[in-house]
């Protein structure tokens, strides 16, 4: 079977999409910003309902592709979360640990990637940038809005690259 033959993937973020982040937004609202400790309780997210259903709809067409803001280094509890709650199996493409460009570039970036080797038939993601860009670049995407909007975050994604 060759590359393109395969079924196309459909590529969903993490953070506020599958995973509810709100419990660990306080380490990003003071200064300086608490990123280890915002990492670090990852794993006790709880998942987004709407998202996990998507994504398990989604992988009965689709090879499904995680594409996260979220540093290299956090792939073990990333990895064993998406197990724990019963996510589809899928590539998971995380942040180098040094890398703070903006998550519309990284993800951007990936996205152009997997496209010349497959069909990515949709995008799910809550960062209205990265939907932005990926939507001028011709990807179909689905906003993920079912999550708190955290300006923190927002701000944090877009001007510090972290997540």
């Amino acid at each position: 079977m060759t590359e393109s033959s395969k079924r196309p993937v459909a590529v969903f973020d993490i953070d506020n999409t599958l995973a509810d982040t709100a419990h660990r937004q306080r380490f990003l609202e003071s200064r300086p910003r608490d990123w280890d400790a915002f990492f670090a309780a990852a794993p006790q997210d709880p998942p987004i309902a709407q998202g996990v259903a998507l994504a398990a709809a989604t992988a009965e067409e689709c090879e499904i592709v995680y594409l996260t803001g979220r540093p290299e280094r956090c792939r073990r509890d990333t990895l064993d979360w998406l197990a724990a709650h019963g996510l589809p199996e899928g590539r998971v493409h995380m942040r180098r640990n040094a890398d703070r460009r903006p998550a519309r570039h990284t993800k951007l970036e990936i996205l152009r990637r997997l496209a010349e080797r497959r069909e990515v038939r949709v995008l799910v993601d809550d960062d209205e940038l990265v939907c932005d860009a990926a939507e001028r670049a011709g990807f179909t995407v689905v906003r993920a809005r079912w999550a708190q909007h955290s300006a923190a975050l927002e701000q944090a994604q877009e001007g510090e690259g972290r997540t």
